[in-house]
């Protein structure tokens, strides 16, 4: 018996062998550094010229990881290219391009793996020159819905201090966080087809998020500013704008949200602090020259 144990033991450790060495993966090759970029260039409208793709060979083992760093790269080899950047944190929203089809911000953003690389400026929007396009629509939209909060009887702006509790901030949490770049609301379809009426997804994140806020005084006013058939409505849930937000956020669950306050099915949550509770300089007065630390 134990030598047909031992046998039927070596039987079992040469199949796994066999099997093991047979479904071992191989390394994966070093994908060629020798990349072609492909960049949509434009001299703008004065300059009557057509629009072109230009190609751009670049060993990207000279350069950082994203995409910003090979633009930056190209333009020492060729000034005349074009685009936009500000922090290299991901944080301005200002290098927003759109990479092999997908919009994203080129700063935070990896330098694909393959051969062919495709960066072409962002869709439906104007393009001054290059990668640049004209965001002025887009701010004029932001610009309408009042992006600050609205106090009444408070007077001067910025003499008393607000009250919010932690449960209420928590509310904003996934809304403060956009940087308006733009990316979702070009890769709306509903945008581009309504673009005139429709505030797209960017604006009415930011809509719901001073609605939402429990220090604003003007719900109402912010809400009956909305209702019609184009400025939120048109949104039909495609949901391309939480796909193609670099941020990680989800515009569509917030327009959701807002259309639900708009059409009168939720109501604005009561602030569990009163947003003058310090209004006075204190807690009642009683704490009024306490000081914060021992």
């Amino acid at each position: 018996m134990p030598k047909l144990s031992e046998r039927f033991h070596k039987i079992i450790r040469f199949s796994f062998r066999n099997y093991s060495s047979k479904t071992e993966t191989k390394p994966k090759k070093d994908v060629d550094p020798c990349r072609t970029f492909k960049i949509y260039r434009f001299g703008g409208i004065l300059s009557k010229e057509q629009p072109k793709i230009q190609s751009y060979e670049l060993d990207v083992s000279t350069c950082g990881k994203m995409v910003l760093d090979a633009l930056i790269k190209i333009k020492d080899k060729d000034p005349t290219l074009t685009f936009r950047r500000s922090c290299r944190e991901g944080i301005c929203g200002s290098c927003a391009i759109n990479l092999q089809g997908m919009n994203c911000l080129s700063c935070i953003t990896e330098i694909p793996p393959a051969k062919t690389i495709t960066i072409l400026p962002l869709p439906h929007m104007y393009v001054i020159r290059d990668l640049v396009v004209d965001m002025t629509h887009f701010f004029n939209g932001y610009d309408s819905i009042r992006p600050y909060l609205v106090r009444k009887n408070d007077g001067a702006i910025g003499k008393t201090q607000l009250a919010q509790s932690i449960k209420d901030n928590e509310k904003m949490v996934g809304l403060y966080e956009c940087v308006l770049c733009s990316c979702c609301s070009t890769s709306c379809p509903s945008y581009w087809w309504n673009g005139r009426r429709f505030l797209g997804p960017a604006t009415l994140l930011h809509a719901y998020r001073w609605v939402i806020d429990s220090r604003d005084d003007d719900t109402e006013q912010r809400l009956y500013e909305l209702r019609d058939s184009f400025k939120a409505f048109k949104c039909h849930t495609i949901m391309n704008c939480s796909l193609a937000c670099p941020k990680g956020l989800h515009p569509a669950k917030a327009i959701m949200n807002l259309k639900r306050l708009i059409s009168g099915l939720d109501k604005k949550p009561v602030p569990e602090i009163d947003p003058g509770k310090f209004k006075s300089g204190g807690d009642s007065g009683s704490g009024k020259n306490k000081k914060c630390c021992p």
